[in-house]
C-alpha cells in the first residue's frame, strides 16, 4: 500500500507492488484483500482504485493506513486453469481472527464470522478470507477453522494476522445461489 485519499464519502488507494503487472489496464478489475475494485490509473508497479463509500463500511478497506499490506489479485481470464474455488470478490461480510495455533508444518486459524455468512459454513467448503481461497475443515456457533500452509502465510497477509483483526469474507457463490434457489421455492416463488 503506498497511500490512502480520502474523499467526502469514498476513499482512493494507490497501491505498489513489488513487480510490474503485465498489461494491467484501466478499467480492469482487481481484488483488493478480496474486495472487487476497478483500476483508475496505473504506472509501472503503482496502480490506483476508487473504493465507494458501501464497500468501506461492509470491508476492511476502511481501516487501511499507508504503509499497509494487502492480498493483490487479478481477475481470471477465460482459459486459465481455475485452482481453489470461484472467487468474486464480493465481500459478505468481516470476520475476526480469534485463534492461531500451531499444528506441525500448518497453522490453524479459527475465525468468527458474521451471522449472515453462519448459515454458508460447511465443512470441507469453501470460503475466502481476504480474498484467499481456503478450505473449512471446521465449523461451528458461528466460527470456522482453515489450516494453512508455510507458503500461505508467506505469499499472504494471512501470516502476519493476529487475534482480534478484521479480515474480509466471502462464501462460496455456488452454496449461496443454491440457499437463494432453495428459499425461492420453498416460499412458492420458484413456480413457472
Amino acid at each position: 500500500m503506498v497511500r490512502v485519499e480520502r474523499g467526502r464519502a469514498g476513499a482512493h488507494l494507490t497501491l505498489e507492488t513489488p513487480r510490474a503487472l503485465p498489461r494491467l489496464a484501466l478499467g480492469e478489475s482487481i481484488a483488493v484483500d478480496g474486495a472487487c475494485l476497478t483500476v483508475t490509473a496505473k504506472q509501472a508497479r503503482r496502480f490506483r482504485v476508487d473504493v465507494s463509500p458501501e464497500t468501506l463500511r461492509r470491508t476492511t478497506l476502511g481501516r487501511l493506513t499507508k504503509g499497509a499490506r494487502v492480498n493483490i489479485e487479478r481477475a481470471l481470464r477465460v482459459g486459465d486453469r481455475l485452482g481453489g474455488h470461484v472467487v468474486l470478490g464480493h465481500v459478505d461480510g468481516v470476520g475476526t481472527l480469534e485463534k492461531i495455533a500451531p499444528d506441525g508444518d500448518w497453522v490453524l486459524y479459527r475465525f468468527r464470522a458474521p451471522r449472515a455468512l453462519v448459515p454458508y459454513l460447511v465443512e470441507k467448503g469453501s470460503i475466502a478470507v481476504d480474498g484467499v481461497s481456503l478450505t473449512v475443515f471446521a465449523c461451528r456457533k458461528g466460527a470456522f477453522t482453515v489450516a494453512l500452509i508455510p507458503h500461505t502465510l508467506a505469499k499472504t497477509t494471512l501470516g502476519t494476522r493476529r487475534p482480534g483483526d478484521g479480515v474480509n469474507l466471502e462464501g462460496d457463490v455456488l452454496l449461496k445461489h443454491v440457499a437463494a434457489m432453495v428459499r425461492k421455492r420453498r416460499s412458492g416463488g420458484g413456480r413457472a
